[in-house]
C-alpha cells in the first residue's frame, strides 16, 4: 500500500516505515503530525484518487528530525567590474518517518486496474482506452471516427 501526498509545494510517493524529507513543518522530534492533502492512495484492492485530495484520507507520521541541509553557495561576479557577491544558503528540512495510511471512511472513489475508467472520464482518454471501453459497455462505434466522434457516439448511447 502506497498514498502520494502533497506538503511543502511538492509530493511525495510514501509507504508505512518510509522516512521522507519535507520542507520545515511545525513540529518537534517525537511530535506526530498529519498530512491531510493526500492526492492518492493504491493497494491491493484498487487506487483511489482524489479530485484534487482523497476525501477523508490522511497518512501520519512522527518527525524525526528538524534540521539544515547543506549550503548552497551562489557566487555572482561580473569581469572588469570589480563586481563579486557570495551568498550562501540551507534549507531548513524536517524528516518524517510514515507510521500509517489511513483511507476514507466512506471508501472514496475506487478505481480498479481491470475496470473501465468512470463515464466522466472518457474526455481525458486516449482513442484506443475509448475503443476499449465502447467494446466493454457493448456500444457500437466507428473505430476510423476521430476522438471527439467517439466520444459523442458514448455519451449519446449512456443516455
Amino acid at each position: 500500500m502506497y498514498a502520494i501526498v502533497k506538503t511543502g509545494g511538492k509530493q511525495y510517493r510514501v509507504s508505512k516505515g518510509d522516512v521522507i524529507t519535507v520542507e520545515r513543518l511545525a513540529g518537534e522530534a517525537g511530535q506526530s503530525i498529519k498530512l491531510d492533502q493526500v492526492l492518492l492512495i493504491s493497494d491491493e484492492a484498487g487506487t483511489m484518487i482524489g479530485n484534487p485530495f482523497v476525501e477523508g484520507a490522511f497518512v501520519s507520521g512522527t518527525v524525526v528530525e528538524n534540521g539544515k541541509a547543506k549550503k548552497v553557495v551562489t557566487f555572482k561576479y561580473k569581469a572588469k567590474k570589480d563586481y563579486r557577491k557570495k551568498q550562501g544558503h540551507r534549507q531548513p528540512y524536517t524528516m518524517v518517518e510514515i507510521e500509517e495510511i489511513t483511507k476514507a471512511a466512506n471508501g472514496g472513489d475506487t478505481v480498479n486496474d481491470t475496470e473501465p475508467a468512470a463515464k466522466g472520464s472518457i474526455k481525458s482518454m486516449k482513442k484506443a482506452e475509448l475503443i476499449e471501453y465502447a467494446t466493454i459497455n457493448g456500444i457500437e462505434i466507428d473505430e476510423k471516427a476521430t476522438n471527439a466522434v467517439i466520444i459523442e457516439t458514448i455519451e449519446a448511447a449512456m443516455q
